[in-house]
């Protein structure tokens, strides 16, 4: 079974990114001009992120 503290909740991605979860929402929606779209699972109303998908969106921001 794979570890779970790499399976990230909205609360947990913008507490690491220091942002609302309202701006997470947006980022996983591609609301946010200029930001590339986070990928992520949806499990109902429920959505989770990857950490790894996390670094990787991270990297890909960061060299725009």
């Amino acid at each position: 079974m794979e570890n779970t503290q790499s399976i990230l909740t909205i609360k947990e991605v913008a507490a690491i990114l220091r942002v609302s979860k309202a701006h997470i929402h947006n980022v996983l929606g591609g609301k946010v001009p200029g930001v590339p779209k986070l990928s992520h699972l949806t499990l109902g109303r429920r959505k989770l992120i990857r950490r790894e998908w996390l670094d990787q969106w991270m990297e890909t921001s960061r060299t725009r």
